[in-house]
């Protein structure tokens, strides 16, 4: 399998990777334009258009968006991320014309028309609402809240409900002419792909497209804090967060592996200690997630009010003997869990399409999946007990609660408790 890459004239970038053997494609479009690219007044908006986005077009209603992708036998979707509003499709080879037509279309051609507006509108404060009512919704919103406080980076994607009762069709207009430029965009497919016809469609659709500017979203700072809701729920959630690297620093890897084994799955750390030699919870994992310039190292539980603070002085104790006991065989398997996770994964059409778009918005090119493995296999046991080291003691801290909490601990009692 060979990556392919090429330039329009104004900046428009396609990568595509052919799959052999596989009679499907994925295709889809990836616009630099996400919820941190958002103005605090627009809070809200770049989900809002990825909405709007197939609610129809100058030449298309809504409904033959739906049909001509769905009458090939594919389907249509869309997300929006806090960097990234992507727009993507999985087709059978023979239609990735039609695929990449409509999916332009849609990007090209809104009519934004205001009674679909007002439609749309009505489903998005349905899905705040749904939110709202989903704790573990909840408390990853307050944790990013907290983790950047006063930030775009720190705001719902979704947005606060009396800022989507208010966007006007003029305010979808306006974001788009600022965020979506044929610099900003980026055509990735994978799988039974032609890429010079992917070239020669990107051409014809989207080579009339004239630069814009290139906006600077604010950087991050993690500023840390606590965010406690207390609330007649079944269980008490609890999520910490921890500054970890952005996805240009090498340590990403590192952040990765030590994650892994601290609580990615079965045999992992917190999992053994807390779920299995203690029975605290259901459920508790770590995870790391990085953004252009910063990223943190996330633990979440959901336990009873009465076990939550016996439960997080748990959990900073495992972090902290990590530091002086994380073994090269717990280093080794979270390294074969990374690896396979990644390869099984790129095993998928649409997951390879999404990760050519990744590699390409953050270095402008993709390297090589025998690179990333040599990256991985590069992280040292040292290397994780010293990332350990980090976030157990020095790397500035977050924490929600939420549900029976009143008598939870606070995040200066959990700073003391790393101090010590």
């Amino acid at each position: 399998m060979t990556v392919q890459q090429h330039t329009l004239a104004n900046g428009f970038r396609i990568v595509s990777e052919d799959m052999p053997g596989l009679e499907s494609a994925a295709v889809g479009i990836w616009v630099n334009a996400g919820g941190r690219h958002e103005r605090l007044e627009q809070n809200g908006i770049a989900h809002f258009l990825e909405h709007m986005a197939f609610k129809g077009t100058k030449i298309r209603t809504a409904l033959q968006i739906a049909e001509e992708i769905e009458d090939v036998g594919g389907y249509i979707n869309a997300y929006t991320s806090r960097e990234v509003t992507a727009y993507y499709a999985r087709v059978l080879k023979n239609d990735v014309p039609l695929a990449v037509d409509v999916i332009g279309d849609i990007l090209l051609n809104p009519v934004f028309d205001q009674r679909e507006i007002e439609v749309e509108r009505g489903v998005i404060l349905q899905e705040i609402g749904q939110s709202l009512d989903t704790p573990d919704d909840v408390i990853f919103d307050w944790l990013q809240e907290e983790s950047y406080r006063g930030q775009p980076l720190g705001r719902t994607i979704l947005g606060p409900a009396e800022r989507v009762s208010s966007f006007s069709r003029e305010d979808l207009q306006g974001f788009v002419a600022e965020h979506y430029g044929p610099g900003q965009m980026i055509l990735a497919a994978a799988g039974g792909v032609d890429h010079d016809v992917l070239v020669k469609l990107a051409e014809q659709m989207f080579g009339h497209m004239a630069p814009k500017p290139e906006f600077n979203a604010e950087g991050a700072r993690f500023t840390g804090g606590e965010a406690r809701q207390v609330k007649d729920l079944e269980q008490a959630h609890f999520a910490l967060a921890f500054e970890g690297p952005s996805y240009r620093d090498q340590s990403m890897y590192t952040s990765q592996i030590y994650a892994s084994a601290l609580g990615g799955g079965m045999s992992s750390r917190l999992f053994q200690e807390v779920r299995e030699k203690r029975g605290l919870c259901y459920s508790i994992f770590a995870q790391a997630g990085s953004y252009a310039d910063t990223g943190a190292l996330t633990v979440y539980a959901g336990t009873s009010g009465e076990q939550l603070e016996e439960l997080a002085g748990i959990t900073i104790d495992e972090m902290k003997r990590a530091a002086d006991d994380m073994t090269e065989a717990e280093v080794e398997r979270a390294r074969a869990q990374m690896k396979a996770g990644m390869l099984m994964g790129l095993e998928s059409p649409s997951n390879r399409a999404e990760r050519l778009a990744r590699l390409v918005q953050i270095w402008g090119k993709v390297p090589s999946l025998e690179h990333t493995v040599e990256r991985i296999e590069a992280v040292t046991t040292g290397d994780v007990r010293g990332m350990a080291e980090e976030m157990a003691v020095s790397a500035p801290a977050a924490l929600a609660l939420y549900g029976p909490v009143a008598d939870a601990p606070a995040l200066e009692r959990l700073q003391e408790r790393r101090a010590a």
